[in-house]
C-alpha cells in the first residue's frame, strides 16, 4: 500500500453538462498505471492513445514515434508529477476524436486502511461512447437521440451503447472497471 493518496477530479472538458469523477488512487502509481484507471473511471475502452501534460512536460506511451522530447509515463509517479493540493495536468485521449480531461488534485493524505484502493467516490453522467466523434460529435449524437423526429434517430439509437443513458453515472460498474487486471498501455 502506498505511504500517501492522491483524490483527484478528472472532468471531460467541452462537453456541457459535465462528465467528471472523483478517485483515489496511490500515490506511487506511475502515469502508465494511472491512465489505465482514468480509462475505465471515465468509462473508455482504452482503445486509443493518450497522453499527460503536466506543467509543460508532456508524458506519453513510450511510442518511438513520438516526438522526442515526449517522457515515458511509465518512468514518472503521480506523486512526483503532482505534488502538491490544487496541481493539475491535462490527460488527452484518442487524439482522432480529441477527449480533453482535466485533472486536478482535490487532496493528498494516508489511505485508509479499511478503503480498497484505486477507488471511485463519486461522479456525474455517463461516458461519451468510444469513437463518437470528439466533443462537437458527441453533441450531435446527443441531439438525435433527444429527438424522436430526427430522420437519423434510429440509426444513431442502434449506432449507441444498448441503453445508453447519457445522464446516469453507475459508480459501482466504474469500482469494478477500475480494480480489474488491465496493464498499463505499452507499445
Amino acid at each position: 500500500m502506498a505511504d500517501t493518496c492522491h483524490e483527484l477530479k478528472i472532468t471531460l472538458l467541452s462537453v456541457e453538462p459535465r462528465v467528471w469523477r472523483r478517485i483515489v488512487v496511490g500515490s506511487d502509481m506511475t502515469l502508465g498505471e494511472l491512465a489505465a484507471i482514468l480509462e475505465p473511471a471515465m468509462g473508455w475502452l482504452g482503445m486509443h492513445l493518450h497522453v499527460f501534460n503536466a506543467d509543460g512536460a508532456w508524458y506519453g506511451m513510450g511510442d518511438p514515434d513520438a516526438p522526442s522530447d515526449e517522457l515515458n509515463e511509465n518512468l514518472f509517479r503521480l506523486g512526483g508529477v503532482l505534488t502538491t493540493v490544487g496541481a493539475r495536468m491535462q490527460w488527452d485521449y484518442d487524439f482522432g476524436d480529441g477527449w480533453e480531461h482535466d485533472v486536478v488534485v482535490e487532496a493528498i493524505g494516508p489511505p485508509d486502511p479499511s478503503v480498497e484502493y484505486p477507488i471511485c467516490l463519486e461522479g456525474r453522467r455517463a461516458c461519451p461512447p468510444e469513437d463518437s466523434g470528439g466533443p462537437l460529435g458527441y453533441a450531435d449524437l446527443l441531439a438525435v437521440l433527444a429527438d424522436p423526429d430526427h430522420p437519423d434517430h434510429e440509426d444513431f439509437k442502434e449506432w449507441a451503447p444498448p441503453d445508453f443513458d447519457p445522464d446516469f453515472f453507475d459508480i459501482e460498474k466504474a469500482n469494478l472497471a477500475i480494480r480489474s487486471p488491465r496493464p498499463p498501455t505499452a507499445r
